[in-house]
């Protein structure tokens, strides 16, 4: 008898569960299914899980390919399993490949090939909805979208589109989802858009996708004017659309906590926030590169502004900017200095040039502050005037981050509003204000 493993969360069951445990129980004669705890799913990252673990129990037994169902509800336990159950083929989805090699030491690995579209048809008779996400733009930050979208329960990506064909045609087969050549049919395809393609692209993506009556997730920054931030937010609104962006660090755990340690009168009242973001980028890369829209402040300013606007306010005084530029005569370094009634605020960034990058939150009492990398807050240290008096906090920041921004996005779109507070659209309408400003004083 050739026994066979595999394992999952198999929330919201859809047909691409069936056609894992389908081809699962092919690869064998007797098949074991390992049914994830909520609990552990949490400890490894997996977010926004919705059925219960004896719903989700039932689900797999209902499909009728388990001979076998047990609980998996801690690390290490595959390989415990594997020798406690005589395993000969372990199996997972291919969105997996390479992570567990390891245990061809034990017994044959076997990747089975994703499904690329989810039928929602499992899951009419449970009032229930897999949200299909579109992906525009195949850079960078959309490679790291694809591993976090996954660890969120009720979201799956369902393709990509780029003018660039050849592009998208790569993507889509390294991360076997479906790619479109017509932005047409890829609005057909999907229930919303996440957007990752340059900034200056993104106020017509934007308006084509409510246009379309899809949600939009937008990496920063959403829009570099004003005015195409207060249509698109009014159009969204209208029309009963989610408009969400994409600043990481607005929906992660740690920072919103350092938000309600800074705001609590623990080191009194704010005077000063500093934040500083840099990096160093090849001098060819697209920022550097893009006379109009490239530049340290366009790329990271959404990040150093965030604090400031989440603790002073949308409305300063004073908004004026120092910048160093390189021979083409984009920003490499930049500051950004806010003017509030009570309180100052600096926003440094840079692309060619490196800085310790620390978030430090001054007040009257004492202060806190948060070392590199502070956008993934993982720890900060609240400190007073006797050197004695040190107040330790920390908090987990799980893989690329994306992850808590697409989860927050999903609650918004299923009508949970809880997340509203963390990027308002006040927040990005006034830093899409201070682009504008930023560019017109950079010519």
């Amino acid at each position: 008898m050739i026994k066979v493993i595999t394992y999952g969360t198999f929330d919201l069951f859809h047909e691409g569960h069936y056609r894992l445990l389908q081809r699962a129980k092919e690869l064998g004669d007797y098949l074991i299914v390992g049914v994830t705890t909520e609990e552990y799913d949490q400890a490894r990252g997996k977010l926004n899980v919705v059925d219960s673990l004896m719903t989700r129990i039932e689900n797999v037994r209902k499909s009728g390919f388990a001979d076998e169902i047990i609980i998996e509800e801690s690390p290490g336990q595959k390989f415990r399993d594997i020798k406690k159950y005589n395993i000969d083929v372990f199996t997972v989805g291919s969105d997996w490949i390479g992570q567990f090699d390891y245990l061809n030491d034990y017994c044959k690995v076997v990747y089975l090939e994703r499904t690329k579209n989810i039928s929602s048809t499992m899951l009419r008779t449970q009032n229930k909805h897999i949200h299909r996400i579109g992906i525009i733009g195949t850079g960078r930050i959309s490679e790291r979208f694809i591993p976090e979208v996954k660890l969120v329960s009720g979201i799956n990506a369902q393709g990509i589109y780029n003018p660039n064909t050849e592009s998208a045609i790569r993507f889509a087969e390294k991360w076997q989802i479906n790619y479109y050549t017509k932005l047409e049919d890829f609005f057909d395809a999907v229930d919303s858009v996440y957007i990752a393609s340059p900034h200056e692209t993104h106020y017509d993506y934007i308006k084509m996708a409510l246009e379309h009556g899809k949600h939009v997730l937008c990496e920063k920054p959403m829009v570099l004017e004003k005015a195409q931030a207060e249509e698109l937010f009014s159009y969204a609104e209208e029309h009963n659309l989610i408009l969400f962006e994409g600043i990481k660090t607005a929906y992660c755990p740690g920072f919103n906590k350092l938000l309600g340690i800074a705001c609590s009168g623990m080191i009194g009242s704010i005077r000063n926030v500093e934040a500083c973001f840099t990096k160093l980028e090849s001098p060819s890369s697209r920022e550097l590169t893009n006379l109009k829209y490239g530049g340290s402040f366009t790329e990271l300013g959404s990040y150093v502004m965030l604090p400031i606007f989440k603790i002073f306010g949308t409305e300063p005084e004073d908004v004026r900017f120092d910048l160093i530029k390189a021979e083409n005569g984009l920003d490499i370094f930049t500051k950004a200095h806010f003017k509030y009634p009570n309180g100052l605020g600096t926003a440094s960034c840079g692309l060619g040039v490196k800085s310790e990058g620390q978030l430090i939150i001054s007040g009257t009492q004492g202060y806190i502050i948060v070392e590199a990398p502070w956008w993934k807050t993982t720890y900060f240290e609240v400190r007073h005037e006797n050197p004695k008096e040190v107040e330790k906090y920390s908090e987990r920041f799980l893989g690329d981050g994306l992850r808590y921004e697409i989860s927050d996005f999903l609650s918004m779109i299923n009508g949970n509003r809880k997340s509203d507070f963390k990027l308002t659209r006040k927040d990005s309408i006034a830093m899409a204000e201070v682009m504008e400003s930023f560019l017109e004083q950079r010519k």
